[in-house]
């Protein structure tokens, strides 16, 4: 069974975290210094946990139905042709935002933010987008939070109270401010109402459709893992609002989801959270 767990736990991550993942995971965590959050700080037990695979893909497909953000993603971002290097980018902005000492933080932003500045286009009805508008960062920023606190409310091995949710909200705060986010939502509640304020905005575009399809249905992965990753998908969009899941044509099934569907995604994501027990600590 160890065995086992060593061969799946070092296949997730390397997915997850590419080809020189161990290198920069030993970097972030054994690297000492400050840190934007201390080991107490609830951004660390949520950007931790096994939930966060249900939570990306929701936010994925919450975030494309903002037509300037859609636009954005399917002409400069590769997702199509390089799926799992924007997976293994994001989840080291992730890591290291989270985990990793403040000096290191703040050049991942910087990079981050000199990406944005030069990510300008126009939408085939003819808008123009800036992927360092703060506005559309700030659509991105909620939908992100929303995905990833949603998913472990209802996945993690450890829900947050309502202080802890509250907190997790203003600590991505701190993120989103430095990334250009102008007053980001700094609890649930601000986050509901944000999220509420960009409703008038968002639609599901042709090319937010063909992205969920991508990402639900046509994802680059053996058939082997396509199972478990059904799974997923199924969970990440149960968790979707039913507005949004309207919006992208997806079915709802009252009763299979509460059932069938979450008892699937539970024990998922616990087999996850057992392949992937971190290492020992770095001495």
């Amino acid at each position: 069974m160890e065995l086992l767990r060593e061969r799946l736990g070092r296949s997730l991550f390397t997915r997850v975290a590419g080809p020189s993942g161990p290198v920069t995971r030993a970097r972030i965590h054994g690297t000492p210094g400050p840190r934007w959050f201390g080991p107490e700080r609830p951004i660390r037990t949520v950007h931790g946990d096994a939930s966060m695979f249900i939570g990306g893909l929701r936010a994925l497909l919450l975030q494309s139905l903002h037509p300037l953000a859609m636009a954005a993603v399917a002409a400069h971002s590769g997702y199509r042709g390089d799926p799992w290097g924007r997976l293994q980018r994001t989840s080291t902005f992730l890591a290291v935002t989270t985990y990793g000492v403040a000096d290191d933080a703040q050049r991942a932003v910087d990079q981050v933010r000199a990406v944005h500045e030069r990510v300008r286009g126009t939408t085939p009805d003819g808008e123009p987008y800036h992927a360092a508008d703060p506005h559309l960062l700030g659509w991105v920023h909620v939908a992100e939070v929303d995905s990833f606190l949603t998913a472990h409310q209802r996945f993690g091995a450890h829900p947050l109270d309502a202080a802890g949710c509250d907190a997790y909200v203003a600590d991505t705060a701190r993120v989103a401010a430095a990334l250009g986010v102008t007053d980001p939502p700094r609890d649930r509640a601000g986050l509901a109402a944000r999220l509420a304020a960009y409703r008038p905005e968002l639609r599901a575009t042709r090319e937010a459709r063909e992205a969920a399809r991508f990402i639900l249905l046509r994802p680059p992965l053996p058939w082997i893992a396509r199972g478990p990753y059904a799974v997923l998908g199924a969970n990440a969009v149960s968790t979707l609002p039913l507005w949004a899941r309207s919006l992208l044509g997806l079915p709802y099934l009252p009763g299979v989801e509460e059932t069938f569907v979450r008892a699937s995604g539970h024990a998922l994501t616990r087999t996850i959270r057992w392949a992937m027990a971190p290492p020992p600590p770095v001495r």
